[in-house]
């Protein structure tokens, strides 16, 4: 079946619904044989950020996609009096997904601060995760630790723009005025670099959860969490094979201060994508399946 049409074949009404400690959790699966593959979106994003790589990888493998808890169309609890975001807490997440829906270890695959996340995961529940592909991993600029590092005008500027977001009015303000779809089509067209890309499907896709009851609570608690893990933190310690795959021009995550990263020793590969911004797997789908598909294949024949 050709690419498109197997995209096409996704649809709402087939997804899926789990509980996770008391709250509903979506999530999307292809593919009925062989090793087991989690795709984990970004910030502000859902399992459909992956509607052109779930068909594809299901033909080989048995492929989830699911929405962290606080976005897409999973639960958005209250921050800090019902559940914490942290990368912590996703990273149980996923695990718990691997134990009670997948039924086996998985290969974990993540975009953004979704590769934070499969790396926590791999960390702190080794017997879940086969191996990690992070694409485009958020470098995580604002963290409290990297922030020490900037300039003082960087600095103070940073945290002064997270205090405010802390008044409630203010930042329930800011997220109603991203929350549109020119403003979002903007910031897609800064992080994408093929525009054809930026579609009114993707802006959909996008915004519907952001009309959620809880959904502005979430982002504001994410944009003001600064502490947790960075990548660096985490890569020297996994204890899986590991892949990295960079859009050459993404603009928020640059990929020349990642590239340091291909020495550490798990890191089995460093894939520059040539021409492709910050959402390789949905910006240039034809780049990243085939890649995923042979490691995938590759690292699972090591196994048996």
């Amino acid at each position: 079946m050709a690419q498109s049409s197997l995209i096409n074949s996704l649809s709402l009404k087939d997804e899926k619904t789990w509980i996770w400690r008391g709250f509903p959790i979506t999530y999307q699966s292809c593919g009925e044989t062989g090793p087991a593959v989690i795709l984990v979106h970004g910030f502000g994003a859902s399992w459909q950020h992956w509607r052109k790589n779930i068909p594809v990888l299901g033909q080989t493998c048995r492929c989830y996609a699911l929405d962290l808890i606080g976005f897409g169309g999973s639960a958005k609890p209250t921050p800090k009096q019902e559940i914490d975001y942290t990368f912590e807490t996703w990273g149980q997440q996923v695990a718990d997904f691997c134990q009670e829906v997948v039924g086996s270890p998985a290969f974990l695959v993540g975009n953004s601060i979704g590769c934070v996340v499969v790396m926590q995961t791999a960390v702190s529940y080794p017997q879940w995760v086969l191996g990690v592909a992070a694409l485009n991993c958020s470098l995580r600029l604002l963290h409290e630790r990297k922030r020490a590092t900037l300039p003082w005008y960087r600095r103070v500027g940073a945290a002064f723009a997270q205090r405010i977001l802390t008044n409630q009015a203010i930042g329930t303000l800011f997220f109603q005025q991203i929350a549109k779809p020119r403003t979002v089509r903007k910031i897609l067209l800064q992080a994408y670099n093929r525009p054809e890309a930026v579609t009114d499907e993707l802006i959909d896709i996008l915004l519907k959860p952001a009309q959620d009851k809880g959904a502005a609570a979430v982002f504001l608690a994410f944009t003001g969490y600064s502490q947790g893990p960075l990548p660096e933190d985490l890569l020297p310690i996994l204890p899986c094979p590991t892949i990295l795959l960079w859009g050459t021009e993404d603009p928020w995550e640059n990929i020349e201060l990642a590239r340091e990263w291909a020495n550490y020793p798990n890191v089995e590969q460093f894939i520059p994508l040539e021409g492709v911004g910050h959402c390789p797997q949905d910006e240039a789908p034809e780049l990243v399946n085939p890649i995923l598909q042979e490691w995938i294949s590759i690292k699972h024949k090591e196994t048996l």
